[in-house]
Order: C-alpha cells, then sequence, then structure tokens
C-alpha cells in the first residue's frame, strides 16, 4: 500500500511539474493567437482602405485581402504552434507533405485559385459589372480567391468556382456601356408603315431611358398575308437596360391606342366534317 501512495506521489508530482511548465507556455500560445487574429483583421481592413485610397480597382482589392488575410494566418499559427513546443522545422516539414497532399486531393481549388488569378490579370469583368457565365447570370458582388459571388435580379447569391468560370465562355453586358433592346410587333399590312416607325421613334426618344444617340431603329423583318412584323431596336444604359423592354410594351401600346394603328386579325378555320 505504502508503495503503492509513494507512486501516485511520484507521477502527480511529475504532472504537476508539467502543468506549470507548460501553462504559462499554452497561456502565452493563447494570448498571442487572439490577439494576432485581432491583428489580421486590423491589418486586413487596413490594406483595403490602402488600396482603395490608391484606386485599387475593387476585384483586385477583394482578392489580395483575402489573400493576406490566409498568410498571416498560416503564419500565426506556426508562431503558436512553436510556443507549446512544436518544432518549427518538423512543423513546417508536417505542413508541407500535408499541403502536397491537400494540393492532390484539392486540384479543383488550385485550378480555382488560378482561375481568380486569370480573371484579375485579364478582366473580363470586375466587381458591378452584370455577367453571363456558366449559364447563370447576375451582377458580380465580390472575386474571392476561389470563387465569384453573383447577385441575380431576384437577390439570389450565386457562388460560380473561378477555375469553370474563367475556362467558359462569358457574356459581360456591362464592358461596352450600352446596350441594345429587342422586342417584334405586328401591325396590319393595310397601315401606312412609315408613319406606324415615325410615331414609334418619336415617342421612344421622349423617354430619358432610351438613348437619342444611337437613335433607337424600327424595321420591317418579315411580312404574311395581313401583317408586317416591325422589329423594335431601342437602345440604353447598361445599367437602364433592366427597364427597358417593360418601357418599350408601354409606348407601343400608347401609341396604337392614340393613333388607332390596327394589329392584324387573328384567323381560325375550322373543319366541319
Amino acid at each position: 500500500m505504502k508503495s503503492e501512495v509513494l507512486n501516485f506521489e511520484k507521477h502527480f508530482g511529475k504532472l504537476m511539474s508539467m502543468i506549470v511548465e507548460f501553462t504559462p507556455k499554452l497561456i502565452a500560445a493563447l494570448v498571442v493567437l487572439f490577439v494576432g487574429l485581432w491583428l489580421i483583421k486590423r491589418l486586413s481592413k487596413i490594406a483595403v482602405l490602402a488600396m482603395t485610397k490608391r484606386d485599387f480597382d475593387v476585384s483586385l482589392s477583394t482578392f489580395l485581402r483575402s489573400l493576406i488575410s490566409i498568410g498571416l494566418k498560416v503564419i500565426l499559427i506556426v508562431t503558436v504552434a512553436g510556443m507549446i513546443g512544436i518544432g518549427t522545422t518538423s512543423f513546417v516539414t508536417i505542413l508541407g507533405a500535408a499541403g502536397l497532399a491537400v494540393g492532390l486531393a484539392l486540384q479543383g481549388s488550385l485550378s480555382n485559385f488560378a482561375g481568380g488569378v486569370l480573371v484579375l490579370i485579364f478582366k473580363p469583368f470586375k466587381v458591378g459589372d452584370t455577367i453571363e457565365a456558366m449559364g447563370q447570370h447576375g451582377t458580380v458582388k465580390e472575386i474571392q480567391i476561389f470563387n465569384t459571388i453573383l447577385l441575380t435580379g431576384d437577390l439570389k447569391t450565386i457562388i460560380l468556382p473561378n477555375g469553370s468560370v474563367s475556362n467558359g465562355t462569358i457574356t459581360n453586358y456591362t464592358k461596352h456601356g450600352t446596350l441594345r433592346g429587342y422586342l417584334e410587333i405586328n401591325v396590319a399590312s393595310t397601315q401606312n408603315l412609315a408613319q406606324v416607325k415615325q410615331l414609334l421613334i418619336e415617342e421612344m426618344q421622349l423617354h430619358e431611358i432610351i438613348l437619342k444617340t444611337p437613335a433607337p431603329e424600327v424595321t420591317p423583318i418579315k411580312i404574311s398575308d395581313n401583317a408586317i412584323t416591325l422589329a423594335i431596336k431601342p437602345y440604353a444604359l447598361a445599367s437602364e437596360f433592366g427597364k427597358l423592354n417593360s418601357l418599350v410594351v408601354e409606348i407601343v401600346k400608347t401609341v396604337f391606342e392614340k393613333h388607332k394603328i390596327e394589329t392584324p386579325i387573328q384567323q381560325r378555320f375550322i373543319n366541319q366534317a
């Protein structure tokens, strides 16, 4: 019994000495960890403010902010590991081996990283542009390291992988600055075509959304037995394009009612046995 008590006291003494020795290191490491995370957050904000003052592209600022934050956090983790007694050399070796394994397992993520770099270098679009990519349509809200964030017209958030975006077809609706709308209407073949075109163009030019230059166009594109199809092509700024087609529909209705312009009569043939 006495030997068991002595053995317990021996192990307990070792445990207490380890706790006494290790506790200050653990407390210091935790302090460094929390202070480091706070400093990284502050430094990221300062970096963003500095890039904003220097008129950095918003897309590049967002990308660099993510890169700075992740890089500093990796350095912080290595530092904290060294403080609690994990050899930094072996830790870095383990981290490198793990990084290689993770890299092989996450080839898609590395592809997305490379795609993000290509997007920032060649600038097929930037934050604020309205684009269509991978079958999705929306406004670019953020270009991150691995993903591009879109906001759709119905306020859905779409997350697109940069690798697929950079390798696919991208339609940028904003880059040129102006967009052309398109609407087809039918008028009765008995109507004065030149007069109808003039009335529609004059009415469209009264609205601020529709640009005067380039001027709106109305062109006949098809004729049938009792109808002529007109293509209406107004131009608007990309930021106003969402309102354009509905406005043109209202204009056509107003002009047709005001000037009593006739539309073709739909004919229905019924065969009776």
